[in-house]
């Protein structure tokens, strides 16, 4: 923090009145070896503290701790005996200074609590907002897919595995041919490998004409594992391959995991 930050902080006043943590009372004490006007500041609130207590205690000609406790015990002797007498009103004004001093302490301690207490509630509070506008966009785009499984304008197609490379891997294809619309589940394909990563190709058969249709990646991604798709020629055909990360102007047809034919 710059000096107007830890002026502003209350810690000075807490630093002063030995009610901060270690950790907090050597910052403070850095600071007041680097910045001249926290040290003036560290003066202010002790004149000020200083100026309190003696507006409560009785004044006293030397402050120092010996003429203070003499000031309390006020030893007179008498002619006859020495009789040790005590100074009542001295003793009552400094036990309300120490009390009002001790009171400050727990005040700014109790503040410094308090702030510390309300910063913890508020990062929290930031924290929970943040998941609840999570959740319900992943809510809103759960509804989405939904109402596109059971709409009559989107047909479904299966996209089995290229026998000789993946014969377990399917996906499927839900395609709105009138909009140009597909979302593409790949929750049947394996995960890539580092480095790699899944590209969807629309086809044209005669003469095969494959257009890459996008890659798979979280940019499209609307639920978990279904990912949308949007502007791309009218397949006859949908294929998707590994490629290198990035993508690929044409597919490597050595990697096709899987092809179907979308008929209507």
């Amino acid at each position: 923090m710059n000096p107007e930050e830890i002026i502003a902080s209350g810690n000075l006043e807490m630093y002063v009145c030995g009610a901060l943590p270690p950790e907090e009372a050597l910052e403070i004490e850095e600071a007041i070896a680097a910045y001249p006007e926290v040290k003036r500041e560290i003066e202010l609130i002790e004149e000020s503290l200083l100026h309190l207590a003696e507006t409560v205690a009785p004044p006293v000609q030397v402050m120092t701790w010996t003429n203070i406790l003499n000031s309390i015990r006020n030893i007179k002797p008498t002619e006859d005996t020495k009789v040790r007498t005590l100074n009542w009103p001295a003793i009552t004004g400094w036990a309300a200074a120490i009390l009002f001093m001790g009171g400050i302490m727990w005040m700014l301690k109790q503040t410094n609590e308090l702030n510390n207490s309300l910063q913890v509630t508020t990062t929290e509070n930031t924290v929970l907002k943040g998941e609840k506008e999570s959740v319900e966009n992943q809510l809103a785009e759960n509804n989405e897919v939904l109402e596109v499984l059971r709409s009559k304008e989107y047909q479904a197609y299966t996209l089995p595995g290229n026998q000789a490379v993946a014969p377990e891997a399917f996906a499927k294809v839900y395609l709105n041919k009138t909009q140009n619309i597909a979302y593409i589940d790949i929750k049947g394909l394996p995960a890539p490998p580092r480095g790699k990563v899944y590209q969807v190709w629309s086809l044209k058969m005669e003469p095969l004409t494959p257009t890459s249709v996008g890659l798979i990646s979280s940019e499209n991604e609307t639920s978990e594992g279904i990912y949308k798709f949007v502007n791309f020629p009218d397949p006859e055909a949908f294929g998707i391959t590994l490629e290198p990360e990035g993508g690929s102007e044409t597919p490597t047809l050595s990697q096709l995991y899987t092809l179907g034919m979308i008929t209507i």
